[in-house]
């Protein structure tokens, strides 16, 4: 079925906002999390200078889905977008669906019940450097540092699990939000894109409080900068048009997705002390070994020789906390993953890793050269992912993604 049958996407899209915008929620109201410790908003605006799901606090559940692009011309890769948006705009607003009659499918697949709750629903939309090969005439408006993912040192990639023409990124309170978005979306695309790849993930709870744990046990994102400095988000987060970038690109972001299986069954045998000196933090509490608590800075000037953090641990690479690798400090959103056991009767869970970066060869890729070899990597495997650009955000209802790229 070719993409853009107008009879079917004019009934699910209505006008402008979707089936879903009649009773759409305004604004972000907010209900109790499931811990009870907070509350936390139902829903996030749509529309602004940058997209939601980048400094949105991670919800509970999320999903990453990459695609290639089977449209055959500019024209079709636009009013692809277009429904991207429309579709996006709708559900994150949540509603009631539309009625297209008797004799057409359902204007909702049913997942969350009569009504779509907004539920925390963010969508995030990024493009892969494959897009801009000759099919749709783009290359000259090719985000400036956008490349394919590159096989560092120590990752074992598997390349049909990684890349991609486009990336959705979807995350909610709740799992069944995510893949009721990413169903309704696929739904409505049928034909303008592919799936290449998918993983799906959670964000635990914090136990007993404070940054949440990956499935080593560790708390993840301590030290990430502080997403309500504006100056540090538009030093570390944003681009800007101008210095090579295309002006399109103002207000998005260099999006990172890595797929990082962590060898849980080996890394348990492990004894504390061995782990604690692999991470340079203590497991209970967070704090670093040279510290207390979970958000004291790591003493690395009175540790020279590594007595105490020792000098290949992953947060004194990761971030060795100079004034020269200042600049190198990224944003991470990560979630964690179950697949089950694997072929072998292996557990298969791990780190879906995403980050977002203005620049990513001085960030990103200056961090991953900085932790070759570090003694985890006998304890993970990275083996798929991307490099993407996150589109800058939709302004108001009568724009869409990827308008100053396309339009």
């Amino acid at each position: 079925m070719p993409f853009g049958r107008r009879g079917f996407l004019s009934g699910v899209l209505g006008a402008g906002a979707g089936a879903l915008g009649a009773t759409a929620l305004t604004g972000a109201t907010a209900h109790a999390d499931v811990s009870g410790a907070a509350a936390t908003p139902s829903a996030f605006p749509f529309h602004g200078p940058h997209q939601q799901g980048i400094l949105t606090p991670a919800q509970r559940s999320g999903l990453v889905a990459a695609f290639d692009a089977t449209t055959s011309s500019r024209a079709e890769l636009a009013e692809l977008f277009q429904t991207i948006t429309a579709r996006a705009r709708a559900l994150t607003a949540g509603g009631a669906p539309g009625d297209l009659g008797i004799s057409g499918p359902p204007a909702d697949n049913g997942v969350l019940g009569p009504g779509v709750p907004a539920d925390g629903l963010t969508v995030t939309l990024s493009v892969g450097a494959s897009l801009f090969d000759a099919r749709f005439g783009l290359a000259a408006q090719r985000p400036a540092k956008l490349t394919t993912m590159p096989d560092f040192p120590n990752d074992a990639l598997r390349r049909e699990l990684c890349d991609g023409d486009l990336l959705l990124q979807i995350c909610a309170h709740n799992p069944d939000t995510a893949v009721h978005a990413l169903r309704e979306i696929s739904r409505a695309t049928r034909g303008g894109m592919q799936p290449r790849w998918r993983q799906s993930g959670f964000v635990s709870p914090p136990r007993p409080a404070g940054t949440p744990r990956n499935l080593m046990g560790f708390k993840d994102g301590t030290a990430n900068p502080d997403t309500s400095d504006g100056a540090d988000m538009a030093k570390l987060v944003w681009t800007r048009g101008g210095d090579g970038e295309p002006a399109w690109t103002t207000g998005g972001s260099y999006h990172v997705v890595r797929l990082i299986r962590m060898l849980v069954e080996f890394w348990d045998r492990v004894n504390l002390r061995e782990q604690e000196n692999m991470i340079g933090r203590r497991k209970d509490s967070g704090a670093p070994n040279t510290g207390s608590s979970e958000f004291d800075a790591p003493d690395f000037v009175h540790d020279p020789s590594g007595e105490s953090i020792p000098t290949n641990a992953h947060i004194r690479l990761a971030n060795p906390r100079t004034a020269q690798t200042d600049s190198s400090r990224l944003l991470r959103r990560p979630y964690n993953y179950d697949n089950g056991v694997d072929p072998n009767g292996q557990l298969d869970m791990g780190l879906v890793f995403i980050a977002f970066n203005q620049d990513l060869e001085r960030q990103f890729a200056a961090v991953q050269k900085r932790l070759v070899d570090e003694p985890l990597v006998d304890y993970i495997s990275p083996y798929g992912g991307g490099y993407f650009f996150a589109l800058p955000g939709v302004q108001d209802p009568r724009d869409w993604f990827g308008r100053g790229l396309l339009a």
